[in-house]
C-alpha cells in the first residue's frame, strides 16, 4: 500500500487542538441546519416579526406589573403585616383547625369519638377510592333490582349524583356552621347540645 500525499490527508486530524472545535461547529450546523437560512425565510412577510424587540419587550413589562403589584399588596395590606398582641402562655387558647378541616371538626362532635374522628373519615376516604367499581360493579344489580333495563352513564345517573350532593351539601354546612355561626347551639341527644366552632 502507497502512502497518502499529503493533499489526500485531512489537515486536521483527531490528534490536533482543533480537533474538537471543528467537531462542535459540524454539530451545530447539524442541529440547527444550514448557516444562514432561516425558517422565516420560508414564510410569507405578513407572518413574521422581528425578535427584538417583539419578543423582549413584554418580559421588562410583566416584571414590572409584578413589581407594582407586590407593592401595592404590601401598602393595602400592610396593617395585616404588623405584629399583634404578644404570645400569653396564661391565656386559654380554644384550639380551631384549618378552615378546610371545619366540617371534620364540627363532625366530631356529634357523636362517639371513635366513630366520628376515625371510622367515618377512613370510610369516606375509602369510598371515594373505590367508588368507581362500586358504581360499576353495584350499579346493574341494583338497576336489576328496581326493574331498569341498565345502570344509568356515570354522567347522567341521578341517583349517585343525588348522594354526591348531599354529601357535598352537608360538608358545606358543616363547614359554614363552624365558621360563620360559632355561637349557634343545636340540641343533640347523643351528648347534649352541640355549638359551632
Amino acid at each position: 500500500m502507497a502512502p497518502r500525499s499529503s493533499s489526500d490527508r485531512m489537515p486536521i486530524t483527531r490528534r490536533h487542538a482543533l480537533y474538537p472545535i471543528l467537531i462542535l461547529y459540524a454539530l451545530v450546523g447539524l442541529m440547527f441546519g444550514p448557516i444562514g437560512h432561516q425558517v422565516s425565510d420560508d414564510m410569507p412577510e405578513n407572518r413574521t416579526h422581528p425578535y427584538f424587540p417583539d419578543q423582549v419587550w413584554p418580559y421588562p413589562v410583566l416584571a414590572m406589573a409584578v413589581l407594582i403589584g407586590l407593592g401595592l399588596m404590601a401598602l393595602i395590606g400592610q396593617p395585616l403585616l404588623q405584629p399583634g398582641q404578644p404570645a400569653d402562655p396564661r391565656a386559654a387558647i380554644i384550639p380551631l383547625p384549618e378552615w378546610y378541616f371545619f366540617a371534620l371538626f364540627q363532625f366530631a362532635k356529634v357523636g362517639p369519638a371513635l366513630i366520628t374522628t376515625i371510622l367515618v373519615p377512613v370510610g369516606l376516604v375509602l369510598a371515594l377510592i373505590f367508588w368507581p367499581l362500586l358504581d360499576i360493579r353495584l350499579g346493574p344489580g341494583i338497576a336489576r333490582r328496581l326493574g331498569w333495563r341498565e345502570w344509568p352513564a356515570p354522567k347522567r345517573n341521578g341517583i349517585t349524583g343525588t348522594i354526591w350532593i348531599a354529601g357535598l351539601a352537608i360538608i358545606g354546612a358543616l363547614t359554614l356552621w363552624s365558621a360563620l355561626a360559632p355561637q349557634l347551639c343545636i340540641p343533640w341527644p347523643y351528648n347534649g347540645p352541640v355549638c359551632g366552632a
